[in-house]
């Protein structure tokens, strides 16, 4: 598995995508037989006269890439997700594997959290140590005691304080893209790619037998059982929910951003594999 990146390098500096990729550089890497197209310059004249037919240079082009993770560390990430599952070990899972990935390929990897009392940026790093850091300050930061989730104020400080092209994985919980948040998306993906995953909400309708209380983590407020047992509610919340998500998806993909819903641990590997697909088919 390996990220995708659409753009090329913006400075000679910054490197375009791929840990190791044949191109030009001060790093040699073989000799192989010149053909049609190849540059004039790159012939090895002296392996050519012992060979007897042309030869040419390749390198190795050090093409490093910066991948921010940038993760919502409200209390609405530590409510639980669809699958039952608390969303905080979730998004760590789906952060974690896709910050593996990069490290793997030689790219560095850099954390961004915050909410309603403020955001922070943890410096990028290449090791699995670091990226193991990285996810401890997330597990840290997420709790039903933590501030109410912001967003918004995430994703203004990622367009102030990134100014690197970067690749840009957002975790956060199932929102709403009103027009504040679609404008700052916008003007992310102006400058990085930006890849979504969102972590899907309970079912608060509960329908299972065994249900016990529910609670909004946000409001710090229980949801009545005669509400949740009401079968028009019920099915006012279905087709509420669908909408919104479907809404939120189309708003993502008109933006030329990739997004992905996750439900449980079980789904952070095959929605990593169609997050990726999406991301590499996705027309620039």
């Amino acid at each position: 598995m390996s990220l995708f990146a659409h753009r090329r390098t913006l400075d000679l500096l910054e490197g375009g995508y791929a840990s190791v990729h044949h191109g030009r550089s001060h790093d040699f890497d073989d000799l192989r037989a010149y053909v049609p197209g190849d540059e004039v310059k790159d012939i090895d004249w002296k392996a050519t006269a012992r060979h007897g037919e042309p030869l040419v240079k390749r390198y190795i082009a050090s093409r490093r890439r910066h991948l921010v993770l940038v993760v919502d560390t409200g209390r609405n990430m530590a409510a639980t997700a669809a699958g039952g599952e608390s969303k905080k070990e979730i998004a760590i899972m789906a952060a974690g594997a896709l910050g593996y990935i990069a490290a793997q390929h030689g790219d560095v990897v850099s954390l961004v959290a915050g909410d309603e009392s403020g955001t922070r940026a943890w410096p990028a790093g290449s090791t699995e140590a670091h990226l193991e850091m990285l996810l401890r300050r997330v597990d840290d930061r997420v709790g039903l005691e933590a501030p109410r989730s912001d967003l918004h104020g995430v994703l203004s400080w990622v367009a102030r304080g990134v100014r690197r092209r970067s690749m840009l994985l957002v975790v956060a919980d199932d929102v709403v893209l009103d027009p504040r948040l679609e404008s700052l998306v916008r003007r992310l993906r102006a400058q990085h790619e930006v890849l979504w995953l969102t972590v899907g909400d309970a079912d608060l309708m509960s329908r299972s037998r065994g249900s016990g209380d529910v609670y909004d983590v946000q409001e710090v407020a229980g949801l009545p059982a005669y509400l949740r047992e009401s079968p028009s509610l019920r099915a006012e919340f279905d087709s509420s929910s669908e909408r919104r998500r479907g809404d939120a998806e189309r708003q993502l993909q008109a933006l030329g951003v990739s997004s992905q819903r996750l439900a449980s641990r079980s789904d952070v590997v095959p929605g990593l594999f169609a997050l990726m697909e999406k991301h590499r088919r996705a027309g620039r």
